[in-house]
């Protein structure tokens, strides 16, 4: 292997890895400009074994979504409605929201994941409310609810600080934050796809704030669209910088750009090679984030299971209704069950162990059909 890196041009960046060096902006360009995937998914590996071996995770969840209202013109989303009314447009009574977990009584679910539309019209305490009515039904259930961009709003919307949203919201059973709305961080590329909705800084911020308040968070990067190289590795740069503040990330997530059914819809969606190349990259770069996930809802099941050979370590989990990839166009699975997981994650020859959302081994490896 070392021959093939040195023409590859990349046995410096080798040897920075074997001596403990962390990567730089300028390496993470020559990783994403190397004509060598292949060589770059090698180095990614070495990385994901050292700290994971054949280890590959995923958690028994569900997916809510209880509102498609949003107030942001976001280019890329096929998921939003603008207002009440407008088409395909739908908000769920809370009854309704908690029956998603009602109906699943008898499944051994650990996490419920919760993302919105922004929508101007409802009171605080619906979310509140939400939350509190999951925890009843299920007192012992992790709660990974509201993105970044949602505390944003909720504080601007009910006149608030990002930091007392945070505090009401874990007092109605909030555990975590997931890593949606981090798009790419980059100014440039914000005010293209995505200008009215808080930006880069706010979201570091809220996510520094949740670490401080003792949650757990993860921190996404939407690609395949019109960023460069050069801003995927700041994007990922500053997620590392946050990490070595606060280390309070478990995982980075990319989600790749799927065009259907929204205003970017001319541009193609990102190739294999090019969200392998991601994955790879991001575990090179991320030296101190512990987990690199291979969302299979955005990637396709079958990239997924190769990414497990290019620095992803983790699938996600059974999601069960997910919305926001699917009204884009994607034509994977809405759900899968453990034991399809499972299955998929042992036919790429690696080991499915099951978690819980703070990466606790689930001893009974629930495989459920």
């Amino acid at each position: 292997m070392k021959s093939r890196l040195r023409a590859a041009n990349l046995s410096d960046i080798a040897d920075k890895l074997d001596s403990g060096v962390r990567l730089d902006l300028a390496d993470g360009l020559r990783l994403f400009e190397s004509p060598d995937l292949l060589s770059v998914g090698w180095l990614a590996n070495r990385e994901r074994e050292r700290r994971h071996g054949p280890k590959t995770f995923y958690n028994y969840n569900i997916r809510v979504e209880a509102t498609n209202v949003c107030v942001a013109s976001c280019l890329f989303c096929s998921f939003a409605r603008l207002k009440p009314g407008d088409t395909d447009a739908y908000t769920m009574s809370l009854d309704e929201a908690w029956d998603k977990l009602r109906r699943r009584a008898s499944q051994p679910l650990t996490e419920i994941h919760v993302v919105n539309g922004l929508h101007p019209d409802l009171p605080f305490d619906y979310y509140t409310e939400l939350l509190r009515g999951f925890k009843r039904i299920r007192p012992g259930i992790h709660l990974k609810c509201f993105t970044a961009v949602e505390i944003a709003f909720f504080a601007d919307l009910y006149g608030k600080t990002d930091e007392q949203v945070l505090r009401e919201l874990m007092d109605a059973g909030l555990d975590s934050l997931p890593g949606g709305g981090a798009e790419i961080f980059a100014e440039r590329v914000r005010q293209k796809i995505c200008h009215d909705k808080c930006g880069a800084d706010r979201y570091l911020d809220i996510h520094r704030l949740a670490h401080r308040l003792g949650m757990r968070s993860n921190v996404t990067m939407l690609y395949g669209h019109i960023e460069t190289a050069a801003e995927r590795v700041d994007h990922m740069l500053r997620a590392r910088a946050l990490q070595d503040e606060t280390g309070g990330f478990q995982a980075f997530i990319p989600l790749a750009f799927h065009p259907d059914n929204n205003q970017m819809r001319k541009l193609p969606a990102p190739s294999a090679a090019e969200t392998l190349r991601v994955h790879a990259v991001a575990r090179l770069v991320l030296d101190n984030i512990p987990h690199v996930k291979a969302f299979w809802i955005a990637t396709g099941v079958e990239v997924a299971q190769t990414a497990l050979w290019f620095g992803a370590d983790d699938l996600d989990g059974t999601v069960q209704e997910e919305k926001i990839y699917h009204m884009a166009g994607s034509q994977t699975p809405e759900a899968m069950t453990t034991r399809e997981i499972s299955r998929l994650i042992r036919a790429a020859g690696r080991e499915p162990v099951e978690r819980d959302t703070l990466y606790n081994v689930v001893e009974s490896g629930h495989l459920v059909t």
